[in-house]
């Protein structure tokens, strides 16, 4: 089922319905080999309805490859994969010209970039230079090689992990490629039954082999298109604004949350929105995608790091102390 991208706004209602169909679709086929990890899942749906980029953090062997890997096979679309290492170069993501000397001419040679889905396998072991090679796709949605700018196929989405920066051979992620992912999230391990049905499922064979892709590209584009239509209110509007200001006041922090971070956090609410089938966001969406959204962009102070006051906990008492606005529309 494709939602359609046309027609007027009183449509609405039947977009949302054909848009949560889908995501329903993609979201049990995503768990069908990621068990028990239902708030992961469902902010992976969000980040890719909302255009963005998603940072998947914690500790090896957690599932977050496997995340990755689901989630592309659940869409017909170009997927392509990096395994990032410290001896990985720029080109080998973005592309390179070649010479080709039959023609005699220099031919530009696609790197993994070029896909609608890219996922990133442990990104901060590659050195801070190829990291970078990754800025203006981001971003721009368009890669330029040798001055030449080739924009990239819609929809575009860099699903990236990461190991803790405790873990050897790991270099932390700039601010500036942090700032571009929309989200971070921590599979965490799981509880002792979830465990126990993984060893039953994925015992003698891996359930990504059995799956099978339940939406096209054409429907992500369309699940988009509605995605943008979901209206913000003047109040909701300013309460984002007011959630970003807040990590730019606040003592325990020493970089606040940029522009681009308030952008991101109403296209996800947006997202969010639209997934619980409203046509509009509510003060609660903003709240529950402040931490994922916001806190991978923060940077604490020494002495909040002494004491052990991550920015996790900084955006949380942010949430839990800001006034809210009235729920309207």
């Amino acid at each position: 089922m494709a939602v359609s991208t046309h027609g007027d706004l009183g449509d609405r209602a039947g977009d949302l319905d054909g848009l949560a169909q889908i995501v329903n679709k993609i979201r049990a086929a995503i768990e069908s080999v990621i068990e028990g990890k239902p708030v992961a899942v469902r902010l992976a749906l969000t980040v890719l309805l909302a255009e963005g980029h998603l940072l998947i953090e914690d500790v090896p062997g957690v599932g977050k490859t496997m995340l990755a890997k689901a989630l592309a096979r659940s869409v017909d679309c170009s997927v392509r994969r990096v395994q990032f290492t410290p001896d990985l170069l720029p080109s080998d993501i973005t592309g390179v010209s070649a010479y080709n000397q039959e023609r005699r001419e220099f031919e530009f040679k696609p790197g993994p970039v070029f896909a609608n889905l890219l996922v990133g396998d442990e990104i901060n072991r590659a050195s801070p230079k190829t990291q970078s090679a990754l800025l203006e796709c981001m971003e721009e949605r368009q890669v330029t090689v040798d001055g030449t700018t080739y924009h990239l196929e819609q929809p575009f989405m860099v699903v990236a992990t990461q190991n803790p920066v405790e873990m050897e051979g790991t270099y932390p992620l700039p601010e500036a490629q942090r700032d571009r992912f929309t989200a971070r999230i921590s599979m965490g391990y799981p509880d002792p039954a979830s465990e126990l049905e993984m060893l039953d499922v994925h015992g003698q064979a891996s359930p990504l082999d059995r799956l099978e892709p339940v939406a096209h590209a054409d429907d992500v584009r369309g699940l988009i298109d509605v995605v943008r239509r979901v209206h913000v209110a003047a109040a909701i509007r300013h309460y984002a604004i007011d959630l970003v200001t807040a990590t730019r006041n606040h003592p325990d922090l020493r970089l606040g949350a940029s522009p681009r971070a308030t952008l991101h956090l109403v296209r996800a609410a947006r997202a969010r929105a639209a997934i619980d089938e409203r046509d509009y966001v509510v003060p609660d969406d903003l709240q529950e995608l402040a931490v994922p959204v916001l806190a991978h962009r923060l940077l604490p102070t020494a002495e909040a790091r002494v004491e052990r006051r991550l920015p996790e906990h900084v955006v949380h008492d942010i949430v839990t102390r800001l006034p809210v606005p009235d729920r309207r529309r």
